[in-house]
């Protein structure tokens, strides 16, 4: 297998990182499947304009039925893939949704919708697909995170930033009980990018309207200030594209020389300083403990 014939499935690719992550990495010579839910109807146009793509640039993009809460949905999804190239060797763990407003306005099924489409969704993915993967004794998960979970936390968006934080804890344990399989794991986490994306945009909001409205009479204002300060942290040259081409770049390394982890923050809201604490201390602590060869694949 060369580092040009992968085949790659990607989830959330509608829209934001996941479009512009299945473009790169088609044009990087892989087969790529865009995860979307909906592709008939409301990512009609979506998949319309990935299969537009693909045949404009002469590389294999193809938009494929995935809706990350449902399990049925991902095993006919990635039997589809296998049926149709018979492998998996990149997984991208892109899908999201964020939610914004008072933490206590925000009812607690709502909370465990975040977490369902932010967390639990990587987990069904995994099952359907990690088989695969560790039967082959190969295959690299990409897990697209956030800077949320350790760098500069800003007010009113606890629920996605706590589901994020769940997220980047599954990825980690998951680096080391893959690693003895020769599967590898490298953790992308994107910064606040306030153009090219929907994440505010799309938001979800609180459904506890009456003490939302305590909550703006304390915070007037606070929602719309969060996205507009955050732009202004940002550089004008700002450009979502990069967390694409960092996936690019990770699949393109070869096993074992992958960094665990790739900060892409344009705000530098500091995680990348946290994380490299964290990430530290990990690997002291598995050294300690004797299970050192946890921290990178097994490459034969």
């Amino acid at each position: 297998m060369t580092t040009t014939d992968r085949t790659v499935l990607v989830t959330g690719a509608s829209s934001g990182f996941g479009a512009l992550t299945v473009r790169a990495l088609a044009d990087a010579g892989h087969i790529v499947y865009a995860g979307m839910r909906h592709v008939d109807t409301r990512n009609q146009r979506a998949a319309e304009d990935a299969r537009t793509y693909a045949t404009e640039h002469g590389v294999t993009l193809r938009p494929v039925e995935l809706d990350v809460v449902d399990q049925r949905s991902i095993d006919r999804a990635v039997a589809t893939v296998l049926d149709e190239t018979g492998r998996i060797d990149v997984l991208v763990h892109n899908a999201g949704h964020m939610v914004l407003g008072p933490t206590e306005a925000f009812t607690p099924e709502q909370l465990a919708q975040a977490y369902d489409t932010n967390v639990l969704s990587t987990q069904r993915v995994n099952r359907a697909v990690l088989p695969h993967m560790r039967a082959r004794r190969d295959g690299l998960v990409v897990w697209i995170g956030s800077s949320s979970t350790r760098g500069g936390t800003p007010p009113y968006l606890a629920p996605y930033f706590a589901a994020k934080a769940g997220m980047d804890s599954l990825a980690v344990s998951y680096a080391a009980e893959l690693a003895r399989f020769g599967v590898d794991t490298a953790i992308v986490v994107p910064g606040s990018f306030t153009v090219g994306t929907n994440h505010f945009a799309n938001a979800g909001h609180a459904e506890d309207s009456t003490v939302a409205a305590d909550y703006e009479a304390e915070y007037a204002g606070l929602m719309g200030q969060i996205g507009e300060r955050l732009a202004a942290l940002a550089p004008d040259d700002q450009d979502p594209a990069e967390v694409a081409r960092a996936v690019v770049d990770l699949v393109a390394t070869p096993k074992g020389r992958r960094p665990f982890r790739v900060h892409v923050d344009p705000a530098d809201d500091g995680a990348e300083v946290v994380n490299a604490v964290g990430d530290r201390v990990r690997t002291e602590f598995y050294r300690r403990v004797g299970l050192e060869d946890l921290l990178s694949p097994r490459t034969s």
